[in-house]
């Protein structure tokens, strides 16, 4: 049993004292402990390496205590295991050497052998899982098909993913076989890692908000709720799309467990647009926790206070920036817990 279970009774929906509260991005650029592993191995040796995954994963733990772990990892490890070269460029971000530009690319792509390709994540879970001692459930994730498929065409990272919408627009046949390739493995890799020992798994749909409302039902939601559907009777499934208010509503009538909420929808709406039965997550605006650390626990405690308690998981509204102090960081954890005390 889960010594804090609080974030899995949020997931529930049941009735709690405070809510639970984990930050996107925890294990990460923030802490100077994960610095000194960067400055040692690449990205990639990090994320294939389960000692050093589940040590990084398991950091902020100790650090600053919050109501979940996530497991160390990247979305990019599932287009790598399907065949694609995803290179991790120092000051530049992710790189495909050959993105997918035709209907013979996509023909290329493979639905893999999970253990085979993503192995060493299930490892990393496992040793994650001794680690963490039952303290607090573990998270495992994945990147929505849309946001891995922008990813795969772009090439890169891009303000716009035009590349990536115009493959969708110029060739729908191709994108949906692509789309649902990463579907299909992606279910995979998630199951693997609920049986590895994942309390519950998110997915991210990091460049959702980058399609019309129309074109998101078409080419992103469809496919994510495939994943919501599969996994829906084998452990809780948070999703969350940066920038998808429109969605919300689509969402809230879906098996998901939780909705994560980007800081540019306020709580009230949140709760209205979702249909107000399911868990929210989110919103603080990551930029935020620069602000003075009094500002940060009163802000904090007047987000709860406009979601409500239950049915509610503290969280950023996206990922911590790398130039947060870690005592700003662990502030934002302090002031839910000590909410209502």
């Amino acid at each position: 049993m889960i010594k804090n279970d609080l974030f899995l009774k949020a997931l529930k929906g049941e009735t709690v004292d405070r809510p639970p509260v984990w930050m996107m991005r925890q294990a990460g650029r923030y802490l100077p402990e994960f610095i000194a592993l960067r400055d040692k191995y690449d990205f990639f040796t990090r994320c294939r390496t389960p000692e050093i995954a589940a040590e990084i994963t398991v950091q902020p733990i100790r650090r600053i205590a919050p109501d979940a772990a996530i497991l160390f990892s990247d979305i990019l490890v599932v287009p790598q295991a399907m065949g694609l070269e995803v290179i991790m460029k120092e000051n530049f971000g992710p790189f495909v050497p050959n993105p997918i530009r035709t209907i013979q690319d996509v023909e290329r792509v493979i639905v893999p052998d999970i253990h085979e390709t993503l192995g060493y994540v299930m490892d990393a879970i496992k040793l994650t899982k001794e680690m963490l001692n039952d303290e607090v459930p573990l998270i495992g994730f994945a990147g929505s098909p849309w946001t891995i498929m922008c990813y795969a065409v772009e090439g890169q990272g891009s303000k716009s993913f035009d590349k990536a919408k115009g493959f969708c627009f110029q060739y729908p046949e191709a994108a949906h076989v692509l789309l649902q390739k990463i579907t299909d493995t992606t279910i995979l890799y998630l199951k693997e890692k609920v049986k590895a020992g994942v309390n519950a798994v998110q997915v991210f749909d990091s460049w959702g908000g980058m399609l019309s409302p129309a074109d998101y039902q078409e080419f992103s939601w469809k496919y994510i709720n495939q994943i919501v559907e599969a996994l829906a009777d084998d452990a809780p499934v948070i999703v969350f799309g940066k920038g998808c208010w429109f969605a919300l509503g689509e969402m809230g009538k879906s098996r998901a467990s939780a909705l994560g909420v980007d800081w540019t929808c306020s709580p009230r709406n949140a709760r209205y647009l979702s249909g107000g039965k399911i868990t929210l997550q989110g919103n603080f605006d990551p930029s935020r926790l620069l602000s003075p650390i009094p500002v940060i626990k009163k802000m904090v405690h007047e987000m709860i206070d406009e979601f409500g308690k239950d049915k509610y998981i503290v969280n950023l509204g996206h990922g911590i920036l790398p130039n947060i102090p870690v005592d700003h960081a662990k502030a934002f954890i302090d002031a839910v817990k000590e909410y209502n005390i």
